[in-house]
Formats: C-alpha cells, structure tokens, sequence
C-alpha cells in the first residue's frame, strides 16, 4: 500500500516537473528587445532583399551610390523597413524608419495566419500621444521578437507593420 502511494507521488512529481520544464522552453511571443539602428550584421543570417541583378545587369547600373549593406546578390536598402531572421529563425528583427524622437517601436507580435495556412504576422506599434513632438529626422529602429510558436522560419514570413506589409524571405 504505501509502495503504491510512493509511486503515485513520484509519478505525480515527474509530470509536474515536466510541465514546468517544458513550459521554460517554450519562448513567450512579446519583444526580447528594441534599440536604435539597424541589427548587427553579424548576427543576421538571413539577407532581406532581393536585388534584380537581371535588371541591373540590363540597365548597366552598380548600386555603389546608395547606402546599403550589400550581401552574397542580397540588400538592405536604407529607410525601407525590412524583417531579418535572427538566432538560427527563434527570433525576427523588423526595422522601420522614422523619427529618433517617435521611432515606430514594435511592442507585441500577433499571429494572424499559422505557417500552415500563409505565416502571416502583425506587429503592434507603441501609440504616441497626438500631441507629442516629433523630430523630422529619419533613422533606423529596430524592434526583436521571440518566433511564434506556429510560424515556420523556413517559409516566406509576411510581417504586417505600421500599415506597411512586407515578406521576410526564408531563412
């Protein structure tokens, strides 16, 4: 009888403990972090967008003149927001463009369809009184979130921002 209870108590105390672990290991879905400026690109392991070297080639252009971080036929062009994956796709960078004052500063990320039925995610943008004050400069701001759960880093991720909509490439 009381081998019986020891072993419920066990068995009981091993499922607990699971739960607890597991439910550690499972990444929360709000911001890790936001900062100023651009991700390191160290840290990126994925390129943004895709340059059209046919039409570059066609027309004869080099891209030398504006200021992006060319990569591998890849680009980040600068005041466009783009999405970047980061650690290994368990977390995304999204970088829009604005003033340093009022930066557009992700505070929540919602998934809106599951990579089973498109990968599609919006951020939530920090509300800033109609009354604030507002520079008119123009510089990068980066916001990072942990990946849902249910959205794939090895499928084109649409990212809905700010009333703009842009596609993350696979990562």
């Amino acid at each position: 009888m009381a081998s019986t209870s020891l072993r419920r108590a066990v068995l009981g105390g091993a499922v607990l403990a699971s739960v607890f672990l597991l439910a550690a290991c499972a990444p929360p879905k709000s911001l890790v972090e936001s900062y100023p400026g651009e991700p390191v690109r160290d840290h990126i392991t994925d390129h943004i967008v895709e340059q059209d070297e046919e039409a570059a080639e066609a027309e004869g252009e080099e891209d030398e003149g504006e200021d992006s971080h060319a990569e591998d036929g890849h680009a980040v062009v600068e005041g466009e927001t783009f999405g970047t994956w980061l650690q290994q796709g368990g977390q995304l960078a999204v970088t829009t463009w604005g003033s340093s004052t009022c930066p557009v500063v992700g505070t929540d990320i919602r998934v809106i369809q599951p990579a089973s039925e498109g990968n599609v995610v919006e951020i939530v943008t920090k509300q800033y009184p109609d009354d604030q004050v507002c520079t008119m400069d123009f510089v990068p701001y980066t916001s990072v979130f942990w990946t849902p759960m249910n959205i794939a880093p090895t499928q084109e991720l649409t990212v809905q921002i700010a009333g703009e909509e842009l596609t993350v490439p696979v990562k």
